[in-house]
């Protein structure tokens, strides 16, 4: 394992190096992608620390190895937050280590507040990074109103390691809310809970949270107290003829979405966890279609329905029902990984990210083959 300190030691080693490299972070998300067992690890733990936090300008500038928890609560001393909510992998993946913000990035990690907020790479304003040449780049900057050329900050965000080894990340921030409200829908099927879902989206109330699990419909709200009361009635109005119950602790909601978020009710399944992006209002037909097909599966929405999660037996490739669907399959966990592990791209897709992986590591030795 090899551990630099700096960015010019990990360009340094990239110039000298003529193996394959795994670039490692925290090592929380290791069952992601395809498993291809590299010649030497590159972890970037060594390079740690916030080397800018500006709460007057909401924003972070903070090196690629550094803890999650740690960005997390040097913003929480602010009383700021990523815009993005990633999520935990630990639990549903059964893996250990501390995630890592440029581990949250590189795989573009994003949680339930994506519908309001964006994801992560639309949080991210900056980067540096090495390329599989040992070349130092950056681009971005530490202010949000910035415009220098390519966007290769967009670009990094999901890469998954292929195309450079990011060393600082800059990042634009939201101040916590004051106040918040989870408005609970008892007892809606499937389709009636995805409907509820779009409903509220497109409701003036500014939802920023949108889930279905366990016969619940989760509707989120943040903002003022005063504020989170008025738009609490407006939706339990909109909702008059369903049981509605309101949550509006903080740390009661906070621990409610981390949980949707982290995908904790498959956590202890001894199943293969799939990860569907759909069209918000095709989910609940595709599982409709997949139980019909005599598949017996669990499933949580989020993103007011474009992300589902499927739990489903180990011996089951759900995309063989699913050849015509419109949107992504990834396997997240179970059966085996590997390169079903990814979506599959089409023809394009694939010749475009190709083409960059030309550009950025010509020499092929970053992160080859995970993305299948």
């Amino acid at each position: 394992m090899i551990t630099p300190k700096t960015e010019d030691e990990v360009s340094e080693f990239l110039v000298n190096t003529s193996k394959s490299v795994r670039i490692v972070g925290g090592g929380t998300r290791q069952g992601l992608g395809n498993h291809v067992e590299p010649e030497v690890k590159l972890s970037t733990l060594g390079l740690t620390g916030i080397t800018l936090l500006e709460p007057a300008a909401l924003t972070l500038v903070v090196r690629a190895g550094t803890p999650l928890a740690e960005v997390q609560e040097a913003l929480a001393a602010e009383n700021q937050q990523l815009p993005f909510e990633p999520m935990d992998h630990t639990s549903l993946l059964g893996t250990q280590g501390v995630s890592s913000i440029g581990g949250v990035v590189a795989c573009n990690i994003s949680g339930s507040r994506r519908i309001q907020a964006g994801a992560c790479r639309d949080s991210l304003i900056g980067v540096r990074f090495v390329d599989g040449m040992g070349t130092i780049v950056k681009n971005g900057g530490r202010v949000m109103k910035n415009v220098t050329g390519y966007d290769l900050v967009k670009l990094m965000a999901g890469s998954y390691g292929t195309l450079g080894v990011m060393t600082e990340l800059s990042f634009k921030l939201l101040p916590k809310p004051e106040a918040s409200a989870t408005i609970t829908l008892h007892g809606l099927s499937d389709a009636d809970g995805i409907a509820a879902l779009c409903r509220a989206l497109g409701s003036p109330n500014d939802v920023n949270g949108a889930a279905h699990l366990d016969g619940k419909t989760f509707i989120r709200i943040e903002g003022f107290k005063g504020s989170i009361a008025y738009r609490s009635e407006a939706l339990k109005s909109l909702f008059s003829d369903s049981e509605v119950t309101v949550e509006t602790n903080l740390d009661n909601n906070s621990k409610l979405w981390k949980s949707v978020g982290d995908v904790d009710i498959f956590a202890k399944m001894k199943t293969s966890i799939w990860r569907l992006s759909v069209k918000p209002t095709k989910g609940p037909e595709i599982v409709e279609h997949l139980r019909k097909g005599g598949i017996k599966l669990e499933a949580q929405y989020d993103w007011g329905g474009g992300l589902v999660y499927l739990s489903v037996a180990d011996d089951i490739d759900i995309r063989d029902y699913l050849v015509e669907m419109q949107g992504h399959a990834t396997l997240v966990r179970g059966n085996g990984g590997g390169a079903a592990a990814m979506p599959i791209q089409n023809k394009l897709v694939t010749k475009i990210e190709a083409g960059l992986r030309a550009k950025f590591d010509p020499r092929e030795l970053l992160n080859k083959g995970i993305m299948g």
